[in-house]
This record gives C-alpha cells, structure tokens and sequence, in this order.
C-alpha cells in the first residue's frame, strides 16, 4: 500500500512498483486547476493509474482491506494525518525530507533553505500517532548548495529516499532506532511568507527566494523573484533597483536574474528593467501587506 501525493512521492511510487506489489494508493482528491477549472489528478494518481493500481481518496478503502501479517503501507508526502486505529492494523513507514529530530512538519525542505542549513537529508521512520516522531530505521545526508531551490532538493531528496526505502524493505528483520537530539518544527509556509518588503538582510531573503514562490510589490504589482544572487557587502535605499537590476535590502543586496511581471512570463531582470522605459528613481514598495 501506497499514500502520497505530489511529484516527489510519484517518483518514489515509480520505482517501488519495479520491485514490489503495490496493491492500493491513496492520494489526495483531484483538484481544479487552470482558467478553466479542470480536474487535475496528483502525480501519484497518474502513475497508479497507468499501472492498473487501484485508487483511493478515502482512508475507508485502508479500513475495509482483508487483514493480511505481510501488508505494510509506504507513505511519502501524503498530505493528512493517518488515523491511529489504521496504524494499529497496518504498520506504516515513511519517508521524511530532513534529518530528523530536525525540522518534524510540513514543510522540511523549505524551512532548511531558509535558516540556512548546510546539511539536510531524509530518514525512513516509522508512522506513529504523532507527528514525524517515529523510530529510524535508516539516513542519507546531502549538502544543501547555494544554488539549491525547494525543487532541485525535493527531486534530489526523493531519489535518496528511494534507495534508503528499498534497502530498508528487503532486510529480513525492519530494526530501527529512536530519535536522537532536539526538534524543531517545520511549521506550514504561510503566504505572507512569500512577500518580500526588503526590511530584512539580503542573505535571507536570498534563502527566502529559492525556498519559496517569493514576489515583491512595484506600484501595488506583484513581480516574481524566480532567480536572485546574494550580495551581502553591498549598501543602498531600501527596495531601491539600479541599472544592474540590484535591490537593495535592509542589510546587503539581491542581484535579480530572472523576474516574472504579473500577468507575464519569467524573463531575464534585465530585460524587464528595459521595459520598464523609466528613468525615475525605481523601487519596490516597502510598506504594504498581502493577506
């Protein structure tokens, strides 16, 4: 059995079912996305169904399943809680994005970009009734790059699961081991989180930028900040952009790269800034709130 949902628990699934029987999914409902509101399948979905796995969106389907000594279910990103009576008829394992006890929660790979971790990693833990608390039945570390994004270190992170989750499933006896040292908590992204009013250092926001979809306000318009370069030394009026396409932050400044205007596609900051065909003073706003 299989519970997971986005891209990095499809990537998973896709290899599991070379080597072992998957014989449910459960994933998350279909969702409407697009102008024209069309039911999208989650990635696990699509690849369950292209190979003639059953699915599920309730965890009734789990309930109703003939008890069986040998069941044991993989979960990877599912997106809810399993109920405490289903883990008490079907031992589950899970693969969490981060080196446990460190960043338990939701959002583990976002968080370790923003403090600015150097290290990160995933752990094969065992499911229990409270959150990303289960013993360790295996690790796998891997450097967190300045060039890294939430989505180059997920694709990353998954394909190291992966090979932990597969090794860890042919041992012939599953042993484990508590965890060890002091959490912390990978809380839900927020999405005030994503707004940058550049009244912190330039270095967190530069974090900030590859963890997060982040944006800034010009004239009450949201531009998207798809790629930055961190430089610290640097010193000028807050929110402020130079003809190098340099902002600059509380403390330091962000070189853009690539932008997106809203309404358009990402381009490169420089060509925006052309387009702009503005010769007065530019900058971003610093003082407004999103809800």
């Amino acid at each position: 059995m299989f519970l997971g949902t986005p891209d990095a628990s499809a990537t998973v699934l896709r290899e599991l079912i070379t080597h072992h029987d998957v014989e449910l999914v459960i994933t998350q409902p279909d969702k409407r996305r697009g102008r024209g509101g069309q039911l999208i399948p989650s990635p696990v979905k699509i690849v369950a169904l292209d190979n003639g796995i059953r699915v599920e969106h309730d965890m009734n389907a789990v309930r109703n399943l003939a008890p069986h000594p040998d069941r044991i279910g993989v979960v990877v990103a599912y997106g809810r809680i399993i109920p405490s009576d289903i883990l008490r008829t079907c031992p589950m394992i899970n693969i969490h994005f981060s080196l446990l006890p460190r960043w338990r929660g939701a959002a583990p790979v976002e968080r370790a970009i923003m403090a600015g971790d150097t290290e990160t990693g995933v752990c094969i833990m065992d499911v229990d009734v409270t959150l990303d608390t289960g013993d360790v039945h295996a690790v796998a570390r891997t450097p967190i790059h300045g060039v890294d994004t939430t989505d180059s270190l997920t694709k990353r992170l998954a394909k190291m699961g992966t090979r932990e989750l597969l090794e860890v499933l042919a041992r012939e006896h599953m042993q484990s081991t508590p965890q060890k040292g002091e959490p912390t908590y990978a809380h839900k992204i927020e999405s005030h989180e994503r707004l940058v009013l550049w009244n912190e250092a330039s270095t967190d926001i530069w974090r900030r930028t590859r963890a997060l979809p982040c944006f800034a306000l010009l004239n009450g318009k949201r531009v998207g900040l798809v790629e930055a370069t961190d430089e610290p030394g640097l010193s000028g009026q807050r929110g402020c952009i130079d003809d190098d396409a340099m902002v600059f932050a509380q403390h330091g400044a962000l070189r853009l790269v690539q932008v997106q205007p809203e309404g358009k596609k990402a381009m490169k900051a420089q060509d925006w800034l052309r387009g702009l065909r503005t010769t007065d003073n530019l900058c971003f706003d610093t003082d407004q709130q999103v809800s």
